[in-house]
């Protein structure tokens, strides 16, 4: 008895594999968008077209909702204020399906070809925040932006693929493409003057 004990204990040490590699990771926790001042809420409530529609949160966090009234959403997630809508339909409707987008209110300028001001998904990337405005204008960086806000430069990198619900974007901050320099947008002016200094030179020295 005592050797099956010993065996089933070492084949199960077996199985185990090394300490600390029984358990399996857990999945990352999925990313959730917290609403503030100047966001847009998009809200679908399903066979209630009259119910759904576009409704902006106001300086002080508060948004009017048809029906269920007035909410201060400062720092509601998108899955908390998701529910409590289904749970206030609820009410008067049976079994409601709800869908809540937010959108952040967003000047996009700089070298763009139509810069002025958008509302964005924040679970978009950068490049889907530009081809609002038109992309990138020839004079542009094609691959350099910044983020800013009371026109102080936020921290952080952003580049073509980075989610904006990944940056410290708000609503009301800007998303800038800087300028290329003139010497790299007037490369055929340049050329041509250096050649002409050149040959200037070359006749100088014969």
């Amino acid at each position: 008895m005592h050797r099956g004990l010993v065996a089933f204990a070492w084949i199960s040490a077996a199985f185990a594999g090394p300490a600390g590699a029984q358990a399996l990771p857990l999945p990352p926790e999925r990313a959730t968008v917290t609403l503030s001042p100047g966001d847009r809420v998009q809200l679908k409530v399903w066979r209630e077209p009259d119910l759904s529609g576009d409704f902006v949160v106001d300086e002080a966090g508060i948004v009017v909702f048809p029906k269920v009234g007035r909410f201060d959403v400062r720092t509601m997630s998108t899955d908390s204020l998701k529910a409590l809508l289904i749970t206030r339909y609820a009410e008067s409707l049976r079994n409601p399906s709800v869908e809540v987008t937010v959108l952040r209110r967003v000047n996009v300028l700089g070298s763009v070809r139509n810069p002025g001001l958008y509302y964005v998904d924040p679970t978009t990337t950068v490049a889907d925040a530009l081809a609002l405005a038109g992309g990138v204008s020839p004079d542009g960086k094609q691959n350099s932006f910044e983020l800013l806000r009371g026109g102080q430069r936020l921290p952080g990198e952003l580049s073509r693929n980075s989610r904006l619900s990944d940056s410290p974007l708000q609503s009301g901050d800007q998303l800038r493409v800087p300028e290329r320099s003139w010497i790299s947008r007037n490369t055929g002016v340049v050329a041509a003057a250096l050649s002409s200094a050149a040959i200037i030179f070359a006749a100088t020295i014969r």
